[in-house]
């Protein structure tokens, strides 16, 4: 049998093995960031100088450029809006459709894949017959097109997460509540909701993401009015030179709010909220 000392030992030598292998992954996936934000500090002489320049005054220059430039402040409110809104109304919406299905089996049993199946269409497949239909509309290069796009896009995934957590809250808690006097809606948002924050977390991160990070539909439906910051990146890549540092300085802009959008709704991305609930 080992002694206490060497199984102590062992542990400790595991544990360092477990912690190097998570520092060699924690590098390996936050070091593109960390260089995309020192590229966005660097003068436009130290972005292009090989070998790379580690150690340098940082500069605000290509934060300034962007701004005055092209004026990327009117882009960032675009996805700014465009991903809450989208967010806000997919929330809503989905969770009411995943309760219907959760509680009252809407559907059957296979409207739940059906839904989930339309987010598995490529949407380049539909974005010719939605040109059409919008520009018929005179919607094109509108926010409410985007708005509108993205939650068609978002809904059925949002759909599928928001059912998944309502199946684990008790049936007997709502039916509590409705024997204390409140009606099924009621018993929805005061009972149901609160105890699905996770879910409604976990959703609302993907759907901002989606909406903040889309591309296609951006593209494809926006000119001047809507579009949105990933889209009006691509300006800075022209014939003559491709900016790195605004670039840089951009991408670190376009990532700093999903990051702090993030840290805020963690705290409520916690499994086991409804452990105990009933005796």
């Amino acid at each position: 049998m080992k002694s206490p000392e060497s199984k102590r030992n062992w542990m400790i030598f595991t544990n360092g093995i477990v912690y190097i292998v998570i520092a060699l992954f924690l590098f390996f996936f936050l070091f593109p960031i960390f260089w995309v934000i020192i590229t966005s500090l660097k003068s436009r002489v130290q972005t292009f100088t090989i070998p790379p320049v580690w150690i340098f005054k940082p500069t605000l220059q290509s934060y300034r450029a962007i701004f005055t430039e092209m004026q990327f402040s009117h882009y960032l409110l675009n996805s700014t809006a465009i991903a809450i809104l989208n967010t806000i109304l997919v929330v809503f919406t989905g969770s009411l459709a995943a309760y219907s299905i959760a509680r009252f089996k809407t559907g059957g049993n296979n409207l739940s894949f059906w839904i989930l199946s339309i987010r598995m269409i490529p949407p380049i497949v539909v974005a010719v017959p939605l040109f059409i239909a919008l520009n018929k509309l005179r919607m094109i290069d509108t926010h409410l097109a985007l708005i509108l796009l993205y939650t068609t896009l978002n809904l059925p995934l949002a759909v599928w997460i928001m059912r998944a957590f309502l199946m684990e809250i008790p049936e007997e808690l709502e039916e509590s509540a409705m024997i204390d006097g409140c009606s099924r809606m009621q018993a929805f948002w005061r009972i149901v909701l609160p105890l699905a924050r996770p879910g409604l977390a976990a959703t609302a991160i993907f759907c901002f993401i989606f909406s903040w990070n889309e591309f296609l539909f951006a593209l494809i439906f926006t000119r001047i009015v809507a579009k949105t910051a990933p889209l009006a990146m691509t300006t800075l890549m022209t014939e003559r030179e491709i900016y790195w540092g605004n670039i840089c300085a951009g991408a670190t802009l376009v990532i700093v709010p999903v990051i702090v959008f993030s840290l805020i709704v963690q705290k409520h991305i916690v499994r086991g909220l409804t452990f105990g609930a009933i005796k």
